[in-house]
């Protein structure tokens, strides 16, 4: 098996590998560490002997060997192994994973232990996208706006948490679901969102990161189907990753959506991610995940760029304002607007933002700032600002396409 497959393989297995260890022994720092060794040894044997006939088994395997071996090594070994029986769960929830209930997925049970209320709602949507979602801590601190080192500390007090409080991992009763979903839902969101609009690397694009978010949510959602927002936030994953297959041109340059070639947008999901909207806003209340669902439901049915109902889009987008302060929604607003009222009014909506210091390494409000300035016919400055916004920007597809825009900006300036 080539690198690349085992890469992925293993990228998949990783949380199910953590679940099970953890389920079963708890220490979850601890865990952590060994399966971290477990993948380890199998990127190194896997490609030369080739991928066991059940490698989330094999891994389990391996992980709970190095998990014993770390716990034995440790000074306060017979303190650990009295909490680690504590902790186990009832002898139901020991039986194989392939034996167990669809409900009972331990990546879910992972997920929701993550999601804790013991935790803060920081430490708990960190500790999520590094268990669950693979993420490093570098993309989980950019997907803050917070330094590397202040998610590091974050992540940690996390794992103590946890390592501290005996929580036991078991899929939670019905009311502590309800406690949770607010924070399931949004590490979900950023998951998703990381993986449709990578923070770094070379590539956009990471389908397995998307690929995941959506099945986590598909089990949330039969966990609490009733739960509008739950469907909100599934229609919006599909509709939004329905759009991924043109977001690439032939030679890995990102294409905008204005550009994209609508034909190869998935049709299936648009049609179960508007089905989904549909049946979800008249249940009440309107949450955020269902106005993100509606905007996008907007853009994927717009047979074209050209006639795309923007007055709609931006009445959604000032009802979501009312619901709470973000600046990435006042910042589409404002481009809602100067889609709708012109240019120089979006541009006055961005400026209200220059101030928010939780833009102020972000690479969107610069950007949006060069597209507007460029429909005014202000080429300078549109140029000036693209090349703010490569600068900021972590990925590479991204700084390849604005440093583009500024260049064909200047060949246009250098004409004039």
């Amino acid at each position: 098996m080539s690198e690349a497959p085992t890469e992925d393989l293993l990228r998949e297995l990783a949380p199910q590998v953590l679940g099970a260890l953890v389920r079963r022994f708890g220490h979850f720092d601890t865990a952590e560490d060994a399966v971290q060794e477990a993948l380890i040894a199998a990127a190194d044997t896997w490609p030369r002997d080739g991928v066991p006939d059940s490698p989330r088994a094999w891994l389990i395997t391996v992980a709970s060997r190095r998990l014993t071996d770390l716990l034995r090594r440790d000074q306060a070994r017979a303190r650990r192994e009295v909490t680690a029986a504590r902790w186990m769960l009832p002898e139901q929830w020991l039986v194989p994973a392939a034996d167990r209930p669809a409900d009972a997925d331990d990546t879910l049970i992972l997920l929701f232990l993550c999601c804790h209320p013991a935790l803060t709602p920081a430490s708990q949507i960190a500790l999520t996208l590094r268990a669950v979602g693979g993420l490093s801590t570098a993309e989980v601190a950019r997907a803050f706006l917070v330094p590397e080192a202040t998610m590091t500390r974050r992540i940690s007090r996390g794992k103590q948490r946890i390592r501290d409080s005996g929580l036991r991992f078991a899929p939670p009763t019905a009311a502590e679901r309800a406690d949770r979903v607010a924070a399931v839902l949004h590490v979900l969101y950023l998951v998703f969102t990381e993986g449709y609009a990578r923070t770094t690397g070379p590539g956009l694009l990471r389908a397995d990161l998307t690929a995941e978010a959506i099945r986590l949510t598909r089990l949330v959602r039969r966990l609490l189907p009733d739960d509008p927002e739950v469907t909100g936030l599934l229609a919006l994953m599909l509709l939004t990753d329905a759009r991924a297959p043109a977001r690439i041109g032939a030679h890995g340059e990102l294409v905008p959506m204005a550009e994209q070639d609508r034909s190869r947008w998935r049709a299936d999901q648009i049609v179960e991610g508007v089905a989904l909207v549909s049946a979800a806003l008249p249940r009440g209340p309107v949450g955020p995940y269902q106005l993100q669902a509606a905007i996008a439901a907007v853009h994927d049915e717009a047979p074209s760029a050209a006639v795309t109902d923007w007055a709609q889009i931006t009445a959604l987008y000032e009802v979501l304002l009312g619901l709470a302060d973000n600046p990435v929604v006042a910042l589409n607003h404002a481009v809602a607007v100067a889609m709708t009222r012109g240019a120089s009014a979006g541009l006055a909506l961005l400026a209200d933002l220059d101030g928010d210091a939780r833009l102020a390494d972000d690479p969107r409000l610069p950007a949006a700032r060069a597209h507007l300035w460029e429909l005014t016919g202000e080429r300078a400055a549109a140029r000036e600002a693209y090349r703010m916004a490569a600068a900021r920007s972590t990925n590479l597809a991204q700084q390849r396409y604005l440093n583009a825009r500024a260049e064909a900006l200047s060949d246009d300036v250098t004409g004039g």
